[in-house]
């Protein structure tokens, strides 16, 4: 695998990928009013729940005031090196102070900014932060229309740049911007170039991944491990069950052994594991989910030098036995 890592270079040959390739093994988590419900982060457009009812669920918006702190040391009793929150699903529900909508959760039963308390614990925990921001807005009639109406358009969009600048203002140096939810548009209609340009301003040493319609900093193959090796920093995220937000019946649970197989595949063909978590709404984790991450974490514990820090390799003559990487000098191989 050749990555081109001249456009990674920051100052001084030092590249602001360099962590991103080392960590390997990083935290998803989808949390939202959507968890309130239990059936799902998509519940509000699946069910076709009006955006009036929607929002009298920030009535019962109260997660505990150590939720957030739990989700990071569980991230860092896993192994992991850093995680990506979810700051505005689909929905359009903000976990953060925001002065463009009072849809959020200052707004809340709970009163207060989420983020802001992600932030904190991460860096109590020395992981990485990374904020996930849905470009889309299901709430907005502007999204549904599209750019043929430029008037109302443009007040989306004014909308949407406004808050990524307001993440990247507000809560010190950000590692990671996780977009989302660009479809069906190009990035010419979202002013991607132009929003990402002050994105990088804000915070020169931040990566973005690939869905603002840019390719930017790295792929982000979902619910998947690509079939070979990439030419480009990627990152796979996937669920431990089915769902990305809780959801009550799903109990199709990915084996520990089947995370630890993905984690080495993901690893042996140079790219990061995204694990997802969705918590109940009080925020605690559900215990099939705590149970394989301590595993993995364990497993870790023993392996880690296998996979922190670590390129893919490949052997003349081939290896069909496992996956291999290599730190230094040093091959491993996972059989």
């Amino acid at each position: 695998m050749i990555i081109n890592l001249d456009i990674y270079i920051i100052s001084g040959g030092i590249l602001r990928i360099d962590w991103f390739l080392d960590a390997r093994f990083g935290m998803f988590i989808h949390f939202g009013l959507y968890s309130i419900l239990g059936r799902g982060e998509w519940v509000m457009f699946h069910e076709r729940i009006p955006k009036s009812e929607y929002r009298k669920l920030m009535d019962k918006f109260d997660p505990r005031e150590d939720a957030v702190e739990e989700w990071c040391y569980l991230a860092k009793m896993a192994g992991m090196k850093y995680v990506v929150l979810t700051t505005r699903h689909h929905d359009g529900f903000s976990l953060f102070d925001t002065k463009v909508s009072d849809f959020n959760s200052v707004n809340s039963k709970a009163g207060r900014d989420i983020i802001a308390e992600y932030v904190k614990a991460c860096r109590k925990y020395g992981l990485k932060i990374g904020f996930y921001y849905s470009l889309l807005d299901w709430r907005w009639p502007a999204y549904w229309k599209g750019p043929k109406d430029r008037a109302e358009w443009d007040k989306f969009l004014e909308y949407v740049h406004t808050q990524v600048i307001e993440l990247m203002e507000n809560y010190g140096e950000i590692n990671i911007l996780w977009y989302d939810g660009g479809w069906p548009y190009s990035a010419e209609d979202w002013r991607s170039k132009e929003l990402n340009e002050e994105v990088r301003r804000l915070q020169p040493n931040i990566l973005i991944n690939n869905r603002s319609g840019l390719p930017e900093d790295f792929d982000t193959p979902e619910q998947y491990v690509p079939s070979k090796t990439s030419e480009r920093p990627w990152e796979t995220c996937m669920t431990i069950n089915d769902s990305w937000g809780y959801s009550r019946g799903d109990n199709r649970y990915k084996s520990m052994k089947r995370l630890i197989t993905t984690l080495v595949e993901v690893v042996g063909k140079g790219g990061n594991f995204l694990l997802n978590i969705g918590p109940k709404a009080d925020g605690s984790v559900p215990y099939p989910l705590t149970e394989r991450l301590y595993a993995i974490g364990r497993w870790l514990k023993t392996n880690g030098e296998s996979i922190y820090g670590t390129r893919p390799r490949s052997l003349n003559g081939g290896w069909h036995l496992g996956y291999i990487t290599q730190k230094d000098t040093t091959i491993y191989m996972h059989v």
